[in-house]
């Protein structure tokens, strides 16, 4: 991406972010590990998925130690360090896709020791410069965000807080007091992973969280099938699905056509 592309894309990021919402239905992001099952080939997903109608990405940084995920996302990660995936690499990826033409909303989503290993300013600044617009870090709870929050802030990328079931009340008045973008829900307590139904309480959590703010709010962990993303789709603004996505490329033989139906079956779903 050229330093002109860059800066368009900066200072477009946070209102990218924004304007994924507010119109009459929900957006479907889709995560999914750079660098699975090769770097080739995750591209492709990616790009196809896009092309399938996904409204923004959440595109993972592997680690040795994803203490938020399930075996599935466990499992892909672990195959993209061995096929060798870094830092540098992800970053580079992320600017092949945007030269390819993906024009969504990417989200980075991964843990904190990498970025803070790669040098959290340069990381910063390289990313946004890849074509990022924000970024989802699982183990980074807003108490300690001050650094990273504060180099979003001045480069206009989102910074995603994560608010639970078993969040507290302080908890909840921080997330929304900070939050830019949307805030994520996890659904459940637990890691991710395809579930068989929803949690019983979503609605009433969402619902509290509802109270507190008029962000936007987006809805993982457990999101599975077309059937629960639709009812996801009613209650929040955004509905992220994962694991399943992984799944089923790494069954699949036309691994991106495998992805663009799930996609479309989502979409549907969703409408």
């Amino acid at each position: 991406m050229s330093n002109q592309q860059s800066e368009i894309y900066n200072q477009q990021s946070l209102a990218r972010i924004s304007n994924l919402f507010g119109n009459g239905h929900a957006a479907l992001m889709p995560y999914f590990p750079l660098g699975f099952p090769d770097a080739a080939t995750s591209l492709e997903v990616i790009v196809a998925m896009s092309e399938a109608g996904a409204d923004a990405f959440e595109l993972g940084l592997s680690f040795s130690d994803p203490l938020a995920d399930g075996p599935v996302i466990q499992h892909a990660t672990q195959i993209a360090l061995e096929q060798g995936i870094t830092v540098a690499k992800s970053l580079a990826m992320i600017a092949e896709l945007r030269a390819r033409g993906v024009k969504q909303p990417f989200l980075l989503m991964g843990y904190f020791n990498p970025m803070l290993a790669y040098g959290l300013d340069r990381f910063v600044t390289d990313a946004a410069a890849a074509g990022v617009d924000g970024f989802i870090v699982p183990d980074l709870p807003p108490e300690e965000a001050d650094e990273l929050d504060r180099l979003c802030a001045d480069r206009g990328l989102g910074l995603i807080y994560f608010l639970a079931p078993t969040s507290t009340d302080d908890r909840l008045k921080l997330v929304t007091a900070n939050a830019r973008g949307f805030i994520y829900l996890v659904s459940l307590t637990g890691i991710t992973g395809t579930r068989l139904k929803l949690a019983d309480n979503l609605g009433a959590f969402v619902d509290r969280v509802r109270h507190a703010t008029t962000t936007p709010i987006a809805i993982g962990f457990g999101v599975s099938t077309p059937e629960q993303a639709a009812d996801v789709s009613r209650l929040a603004d955004g509905v992220i699905v994962g694991s399943r996505i992984v799944q089923i490329v790494d069954r699949a033989e036309d691994k991106a056509q495998a992805a663009a139906q799930l996609v479309r079956e989502l979409k549907s779903a969703m409408r």
